[in-house]
């Protein structure tokens, strides 16, 4: 397990989970709920930044390893959770919503590591479509961390809302996507599997 400034950045991510989210735990006398939305939506924007700083670190250093293409979506997907089910529980977001965008990214984790298996990553490569979906996501979060309204026009918590109906839809269509990307090998493998016994 290499240990360089690329992957720091991505175990830091994932060390910030437990704050992120312990934030809305703490009573408002402590601190604010306005302030609890800000620090929660800096520090979910932080990670995402880091998230490209960490890809583009491990590239310009010569960096890349095995173990950091592991780790870094696992990271990206960790904190995502993190904030739905932490919006789910604000009442924020509707479950069934989070719920679809959860399960897609299970899905399509373990399709991407059973095509790899067989030799077929490039089959289920991150398409323009899904990095569509991850744009839209990325943006609809930060906004529903942050509620409130932004100057006297801009509703966050509205356009978070619009946003990330928009990446629920994208998350769908890029799953069948993938899985159409992938049904070949599936039947493949099922004649293989069924030739031999």
């Amino acid at each position: 397990m290499p240990y360089n400034l690329p992957n720091l950045l991505t175990w830091l991510r994932i060390l910030a989970i437990p704050l992120f989210v312990g934030i809305f735990y703490l009573p408002h006398s402590w601190l604010s709920p306005s302030n609890q939305n800000l620090i929660a939506t800096l520090i979910f924007a932080g990670a995402a930044i880091t998230d490209w700083l960490d890809g583009y670190l491990a590239r310009v250093l010569n960096q890349t390893s095995a173990f950091g293409a592991f780790l870094d979506p696992v990271a990206d997907k960790l904190m995502v959770c993190a904030a739905l089910i932490l919006l789910v529980y604000l009442g924020r977001l509707d479950a069934p919503l989070a719920l679809v965008i959860i399960g897609r990214e299970i899905t399509v984790s373990a399709l991407r590591e059973w095509m790899a298996q067989i030799g077929q990553s490039k089959s289920v490569a991150v398409s323009f479509l899904g990095k569509i979906k991850t744009t839209s996501q990325m943006i609809a979060i930060p906004l529903l961390l942050y509620h409130e309204n932004i100057g006297e026009h801009f509703d966050a918590q509205q356009i978070g809302t619009w946003l990330i109906y928009i990446a629920a839809v994208l998350t769908l269509w890029s799953m069948f996507y993938y899985l159409k990307a992938a049904l070949p090998q599936v039947l493949k493998s099922d004649k293989s599997y069924s030739d031999e016994h």
